[in-house]
Formats: C-alpha cells, structure tokens, sequence
C-alpha cells in the first residue's frame, strides 16, 4: 500500500509539474497530436490511473490516440474514461506469454471475436510477427475478420513481414508499427514508395532527428508522401510513461521543421483519416 501511494503521489507530481512548466496545457500555437502508439498494459496500471494518462495527455497536446494494450482491459478502461480521444485497438495478447505463439493459437480465435462483440474497435494488433509466419492460420483468420468488420491491422514486423501480409492480404488497411524498427532508411523509403496503401507510424524512429535536427532524407520522404506517416509513441514499458513529456516535446521539435500543412496530416490530420474519425 505504500508502494503503491507513492507512485501516485510520483503520478500527481509529475503531472502538475508539467502543467506548471507549461503554464497551461499546451499553448494555441502548438500542434495537437494524435498518438498512433499507446498501450496502457497492466504493470502501468498501479503507477498511473487512467486519470493519471489523461491528464499526461492533456498536459502535452495529445488529444487523441490509438490505444492497444496487455491484456485488453486496459485499453477499454482508458476508453470509458475519453471515448471521444480514445481510438481502442485490439491486441491479441491475453498475457505477454502470448507474444510468442499468438499465430498459431486457435484459442485466440472466439476471444478475439467475443471481445469485438463490444463494437468499440477500429483495428486489431499491434501483434508482433516474422515474415515466415505472416500465412500462419491465425494471422489469416485476423485478415478475414478485419475485412468482414472494415477493421486495420497493427502490425510489428521487419520490412519481410510486411511485404508478405500485402501479398498475402491485399483488401487489408496494414498500419506498419515504428515504420519497420531499426530497418535502415532506404528500406523504408522503398516500402513506402511501393506500396501505395501502407501507412507507417513513426514511435522509436529517433533517426529521423538525430541531434535535434531532421534529416533531410526524411524530410524529402516526407514531403513525397504527406499523407502515409503518423507520430506515436509506444508505451511498451511503464517508464515510457515517465518520460512522456520530453517524447512529445522531442516531436515537436522536428515537426516544426516541416511546411506547417505537412506537419498538421502527420502530427494528427493522416491518423484521423486513417481510423475514420471526424
């Protein structure tokens, strides 16, 4: 009990810490931001209330996010608090164990069906996946249901993995989860440029603005392609939570340096678009 009061003690610190440092939340001339990369997973659950999360939002202009988490429940939780921000995702993953063995695991099947019963969904994932298993028969069965319910698909894969789930799964919309994670920058700009329908989201890319400063290769990708690129986050573990602040702020730092109408569809306009919100 201690333990716990602490953390939200930590919890209530930081967060009127940074509205203090803020002077308010986010000021008119800063962009809003939709997070495509959230997941609010059970070890958060004790160190932030989804009280705790809003107001982290509110504090640093996220005003809308894509929301996954271990197990679900998370995510429904943060939804019944801000249905209007919160876009719910649903992640396969019971438990962590399930991150190993989900493609292959018919058990997922009607738990993935019973819990889109509750018609509050716009996508499935983020899964993590290999190209060698990208045909297995659960993966397949994922494709079906996102086509039957006009769902997305989150995935985590290297570039391999994705070229086999556009192949495999042409009427799916495919989110590309940290624009492929340490996949060099032509491999990326390949993708992109070869597939007209896939959107990447760009948590953990810290290349695209080493030192502070965007790079002009990604600047020009940019420019190329406005409309297939959304910022995230990824709240993998809970310490991503206590560093939330200074994420955002490293964001904006580069998205400044674009044209403001492309930093607008990347920071929120393209992820609007892509879940169908107004």
């Amino acid at each position: 009990m201690v333990r716990m009061g602490m953390r939200r003690a930590r919890c209530l610190l930081l967060v009127s810490g940074l509205i203090l440092l803020a002077g308010s939340p986010v000021g008119a001339q800063d962009i809003p931001l939709f997070d495509a990369h959230i997941h609010y997973s059970q070890p958060d659950w004790s160190a932030y209330t989804p009280e705790a999360i809003l107001s982290l939002f509110d504090a640093t202009g996220v005003r809308w996010a894509i929301v996954s988490s271990t197990p679900d429940d998370g995510t429904v939780r943060l939804f019944e608090k801000a249905p209007g921000r919160i876009v719910p995702v649903l992640r396969p993953y019971r438990t962590r164990a399930d991150m190993g063995s989900w493609t292959t695991d018919g058990s997922l099947i009607p738990y993935v069906e019973a819990r889109l019963k509750r018609g509050i969904y716009k996508g499935l994932g983020e899964f993590h996946l290999s190209a060698g298993q990208a045909a297995d028969p659960v993966v397949k069965a994922f494709a079906a249901l996102g086509e039957r319910h006009g769902l997305f698909l989150y995935a985590h894969t290297d570039a391999a993995g994705m070229e086999a789930l556009l192949r495999l799964y042409p009427k799916v919309r495919w989110l590309w989860a940290h624009a492929g994670l340490g996949e060099p920058f032509d491999v990326v700009a390949g993708m992109v440029e070869r597939n007209p329908t896939l959107m990447a989201e760009l948590s953990l890319k810290s290349e695209i603005a080493s030192g502070g400063t965007i790079d002009s290769r990604w600047k020009n990708l940019f420019l190329r392609h406005p409309d297939r690129f959304m910022m995230g986050t990824d709240t993998w573990v809970t310490s991503q939570w206590d560093r939330f602040a200074a994420i955002q702020a490293d964001k904006r730092g580069w998205l400044r340096q674009l044209p403001p109408d492309l930093a607008e569809k990347i920071a929120y306009r393209n992820a609007h678009r892509f879940v169908g919100l107004p």
